[in-house]
């Protein structure tokens, strides 16, 4: 077993700042592995989209000094300072219906969302 030392890493505290439920944890952990990646997870958020911002996934390649951090089953999601200001308290989970399959945040801040639920305003 390997030891993962990155200096200055802030660890979400137990209250959560964010968290990934084990639906997404576990469909992060099969991309990730059919990738040959991490299973690390980031989350940002970006100015744009029909509500005024927007989230972005993606699987990161390393955590950065900056990045707050959680895992879940294995899987780390991380998300920049700026952008956890904005999702503090959200839930990312994974969800699979007849429109399709998508990772979703529930965040509580949002005042409104779009209907795709990728865009939200605060």
């Amino acid at each position: 077993m390997s030891v993962l030392f990155i200096p200055y890493l802030r660890i979400m505290s137990e209250t959560a700042q964010i968290a990934l439920t084990p639906a997404a944890a576990a469909r992060v952990a099969a991309i990730a592995k059919k990738q040959d990646k991490p299973a690390i997870l980031r989350l940002a958020v970006d100015g744009g989209g029909c509500a005024g911002f927007q989230y972005r996934f993606g699987l990161a390649d390393s955590i950065e000094a900056d990045d707050a951090a959680t895992s879940q089953d294995g899987v780390t999601l991380v998300v920049d300072a700026i952008s956890l200001d904005l999702v503090r308290g959200s839930a990312v989970d994974y969800v699979e219906s007849l429109g399709g399959a998508s990772f979703q945040v529930k965040n509580p801040q949002a005042a409104s969302g779009c209907g795709c639920g990728t865009s939200f305003s605060i």
